[in-house]
């Protein structure tokens, strides 16, 4: 009875042990199946395959034109506008009349300031002639003499005061908005109008000390204007400051561009671009390649690793650290971690772990344009 007790006690046993395995077994073969239908979602990602481009290397500034010649017109003396004979906006010729002054008075003034220069000649002769008889002596021929120096220096600056009420261009150019009209009285001073040559423009730009040994004399310039959205005017600089800004520490540069057309005016803003150096191959990428953080720049590089039971081709990702360079438009250059021919993410990274596993859809691009232009809609 002793035995068969204990036989039954052992079949009881293994029936539980049996029954714990089995649980424990279906449980492990439950969980793998449960973390294989939730494996890492596959993410979709845009894509471009790497390659190297000509790389221009340029310093960006921003400047403000002025006119290589330019003025506002004002007077030298005071006087009741007679004329206004210009028209605004118009072009002028230097000389041209722009305003002029009532200077009837003047004129008077010095018609009889001539006739006392015609007497005293006149007078300065006979005596003249006296003396060389011993009719006269010399201190009176001197006198007479000074007496017509005198006439004659009167003359000629009544003449002066007559041609100032005639106010004239002082430069060909392009007149601004008249800012005076008949009848008003006009003091020594007052602004008439603006003038400005505008053949040809200065831009004035700042560069930091850093970019001083990068420029020089004759080299070439691009500015772009909001007025003319997408056009490049094309110059070079003409003058560098010889000093640096204390405060700035940045040097003053002046360019010059020719203006036929007349498209640029003084005053505008302007994005200058200086190219700097000779041109280089880099592999470029869109910025949106590039995921900055605190360790470094990180690239995702896709490689495929095979098919799967579709016969699709299955992408995996690792994560590249990378070296990069300047930026120009939408594009940055890489100087260390992708290779030509490397495919990368270009869009997608937020979702992304080395190893992730994506699929390419490139039906929405990234910009990738070195001179992106704005898009009127």
């Amino acid at each position: 009875m002793h035995t068969k007790h204990m036989i039954k006690m052992l079949i009881i046993t293994g029936l539980v042990l049996g029954a714990i395995f089995g649980y424990q077994g279906f449980k492990s073969l439950m969980i793998k199946r449960y973390l294989g239908s939730n494996s890492a979602p596959i993410v979709s990602v845009s894509a471009m395959k790497a390659s190297y481009q000509t790389w221009q290397p340029k310093l960006r500034a921003s400047g403000s034109l002025e006119a290589v010649d330019g003025v506002e017109v004002t007077t030298e003396i005071g006087g009741l506008i007679k004329d206004v004979p210009f028209t605004s906006g118009s072009q002028v010729n230097k000389g041209d009349i722009l305003v002029t002054l009532n200077a009837d008075t003047d004129i008077a003034k010095l018609e009889s300031l001539k006739a006392a220069l015609v007497l005293a000649e006149l007078t300065y002769k006979r005596d003249k002639n006296q003396f060389s008889a011993k009719a006269i002596s010399k201190a009176t021929l001197e006198a007479d003499e000074a007496d017509l120096k005198s006439k004659q220096a009167q003359v000629a600056e009544q003449a002066a005061i007559v041609a100032m009420k005639t106010i004239r261009a002082p430069l060909s150019g392009r007149v601004g908005i008249a800012g005076v009209n008949v009848g008003q009285y006009l003091n020594p001073g007052d602004k008439i109008v603006t003038l400005q040559a505008l053949d040809q423009i200065y831009v004035h730009f700042n560069i930091p000390q850093k970019a001083l040994a990068q420029i020089a004399p004759e080299q070439a310039v691009q500015i772009s204007v909001d007025t003319y959205p997408g056009k490049i005017f094309e110059g070079k600089i003409t003058s560098i400051d010889p000093k640096v800004d204390p405060k700035t520490l940045t040097v003053l540069v002046e360019a010059t561009f020719p203006n036929p057309n007349q498209e640029l005016v003084p005053g505008m803003f302007a994005s200058v671009e200086v190219l700097s150096g000779q041109p280089h191959q880099y592999i470029t990428l869109p910025q949106t390649a590039v995921s900055f953080n605190p360790y470094g720049e990180i690239a995702f590089i896709i490689k495929e690793t095979g098919k799967d039971d579709k016969g699709e081709p299955v992408f995996i990702v690792t994560q590249n650290f990378i070296t990069v360079g300047e930026t120009r438009g939408d594009q940055i250059a890489i100087l260390k971690g992708i290779h030509p021919g490397d495919l990368i993410v270009t869009t997608g990274q937020h979702k992304l772990k080395n190893g992730s596993r994506v699929k390419i859809n490139n039906s929405i691009l990234p910009l990738n344009n070195a001179e992106p232009k704005p898009i009127d809609k």
